[in-house]
Order: C-alpha cells, then structure tokens, then sequence
C-alpha cells in the first residue's frame, strides 16, 4: 500500500547535506555582507569560526583550526602537498575518495616509498598494516562506500609520522580520538548541513612542527602555502584566511555552531546521528530484500549510510526515480563509482522523524518496480 505520510525535508544528499530543522536563511548574521574579509568585523566572524569549532570538538589546547579554500579536497590536497615527502607514506583506501588520495600520491605527487593498502566497496583494509614510522593518509568515514574506521587503536601513541585524516563526513557525527590525529579535515557542507567551497584544516602540534622543519621538493599555489619565512603562517588559524571567502558562508557555519551548542554540544549531534541510524537498521533487519553495503556492523557509518538492494541495477535507479517523483526523497543513489544502491544522508540535520517517514516509501518504491 502506498504510505501516505511524507517526510517534513525530503532532502537526504550526502552532500551538500540537508540544512537543520528550523533553518531560515533570513536569520543568518550577515553584518559582514558587503565588507572585506580583512576588516575588523570579516577578521572577527573568521576567527571565531576558527575558535568556536576548536571549543566545541573539544580539541587539544595546542591544536589549530583554520579555514582554508576548495573545500574538503582542497584542505587533504593542501596539507599533503606541504608535508609528504618527508617519510614513506601508507595509504589506506576503500572507497571512491580513499581513492584519489592515493592517486594523488601516487601519480601528482609521484612519491617514491609509497605502501597503498587498498579493499573493496563495503570492506576496510587491514589498518593495522600501518607503519608507524611513516606517514600515514586515510579516510575515517568512506562517504560513497557506508564504511568508517570503528577505532584508532591501529594509530600508535608513540609514532614518528604523521597521521593525516580526511574525516569530512565523520566531524561533528563521530568521536574522533584527537591525540592519534595529526592534520584532520571536513567541510561545512557535510554533517552541519553548511555550504561548500570552504575547507577546515585541523594541526596537531607535531603536524605544525612538520611544516616548519621540512621544505617540499615541489612548487607549492598560494593556496598551498601554510608557512611564511619558515615558520606556520599563525594568521590563518586566527582568521586571516589565505584568498577570499563567501562571508555569507562563514555566517551560515557561525549559524550551524550556534545551533550545536543549542542542542548541547557535540555529543548531542553525534547521538543524533546515531539514533538515526538506529532508524535504518531497524527497518533493514525486518526485511530479506534490503542490506547494508558494509559488511561489519561496528564499520557501518552513521552518516552515509549505503544500502544494497536485491534486485537489477536498472531497478534500483527506477526506485530512486520514483521516490524523487513523489518527493519524499532526493539524491539517494549510490556514488557513480560504487556498486548500485543507496545512499541515504543520516548526518545530524537530518529529523529522525523524516528517515522514518521514508521507510516505508522505501519499501512500496521496491515493490512497486519488482512487480
């Protein structure tokens, strides 16, 4: 039977993401519209991004956040190109952005002393492979696979590389063990539901210390360059970004924090997160038709969660197309690159009463196409 109740926000992209109930453009700050991002009250809205972010996560007191261009890809493309090189480099990958990282490494930056560890769609690699004497690059949370690292305790305490961590659809969802993490990036896109084009980049001392003792054997964009004179260009993680940003944007980041700290921190989003998953797997345990591309449990992600279906890959876009024409969900197929399903936003922007809401559209769009 055809359900009847729609969800509130039919919006379930994993990126840009669904912006949090209750959101009004119309009361965003927006005093440093029109002003130039080096003024007092541009400077001000920068650095307190900065600063706020760092407080709310909880960071070490001797981390540093900064906003930087291009988004997540361009925060990991950043702090790579400034300090690989130095020590081999273990890549870990398993899905579609793991992916680039290695090509990057691989075949932009053509190192030579590169061990890439790679595993198929709905697996994890063996993190333990991971040496510690070399730097390390790897994802937390496989956006386009539904795969997150359940652990860090693969990362030794007492490591001499660094561990560089696109984490973009895990911050502000998961726990992250700071002190195992050296240079952490996301975007604002993602689980705040913010707008994309900005990355955040997130140092750990060791990471700062890195930077200022190793030159790159590489030409590096003005958008590359952490340093001035040898030393960390201390202006960036105080709001002095490197190029231009959208003002408009940064009100809306300031606006997402606000609302975390409404809900009371970032254990409140992550629990959201969670209890939204709770909401998928409850319906996918009921149901032979319907899987998990993650294979473990403790991997399955609560952010993006990716879901095989029984049934022909021309189906299963029929289903999407069918769910978006009767606008209950938009933009839930899988990624391009991944194997076909779905893919259903679960971040904390998104109402635990819409995901259950889509549930049983879910399951007459099934039924519907396998007739």
């Amino acid at each position: 039977m055809k359900p009847t109740e729609k969800p509130h926000n039919p919006n379930f992209s994993s990126g840009p993401c669904a912006k949090r109930p209750g959101y009004d453009v119309a009361k965003l700050k927006i005093e440093t519209l029109g002003r130039s991002h080096r003024s007092s009250v541009g400077k001000e809205a920068l650095r307190q991004a900065c600063t706020r972010t760092a407080e709310i996560l909880h960071l070490p007191k001797d981390y540093r956040v900064g906003v930087v261009p291009a988004s997540d890809t361009g925060a990991v493309e950043l702090i790579m190109w400034s300090v690989l090189g130095e020590r081999p480099v273990d890549v870990f990958a398993w899905e579609s952005f793991g992916k680039d990282w290695v090509t990057d490494i691989t075949e932009q930056l053509q190192l030579k002393f590169v061990e890439s560890y790679l595993a198929d769609y709905g697996e994890l690699p063996d993190m333990r492979q991971c040496n510690p004497e070399n730097d390390t690059v790897f994802t937390w949370n496989g956006t386009t696979s539904g795969v997150r690292v359940p652990n860090a305790d693969w990362i030794s305490d007492d490591r001499t590389g660094l561990t560089i961590c696109d984490a973009t659809s895990a911050v502000f969802a998961m726990h992250l063990p700071w002190h195992k993490l050296d240079a952490v990036t996301y975007s604002w896109q993602k689980v705040l539901g913010g707008e994309g084009a900005h990355g955040m980049l997130i140092l750990s001392p060791r990471a700062v210390q890195r930077l200022e003792s190793y030159t790159p054997p590489r030409p590096l964009p003005k958008i590359f360059r952490l340093t001035k004179g040898g030393a960390l260009n201390e202006g960036i993680f105080q709001g002095a970004t490197i190029n231009t940003p959208s003002m408009l944007c940064v009100a809306d980041y300031l606006d997402a924090l606000d609302w975390v700290e409404s809900l009371g921190g970032v254990e409140a989003t992550i629990n959201k997160s969670e209890e939204n998953l709770l909401v998928i797997e409850t319906f996918v345990n009921q149901r032979p038709w319907i899987n998990f591309l993650a294979k473990e449990l403790d991997q399955r992600s609560n952010t993006s969660v990716c879901l095989t279906l029984d049934t022909e890959p021309h189906k299963v876009i029929e289903i999407t197309k069918l769910l978006a024409g009767e606008g209950v969900a938009y933009d839930i197929g899988a990624y391009r690159d991944a194997p076909a399903g779905l893919r259903i936003w679960c971040g904390a922007t998104v109402a635990q009463s819409d995901l259950e809401a889509l549930m049983p559209w879910i399951e007459w769009a099934f039924d519907t196409v396998n007739k």
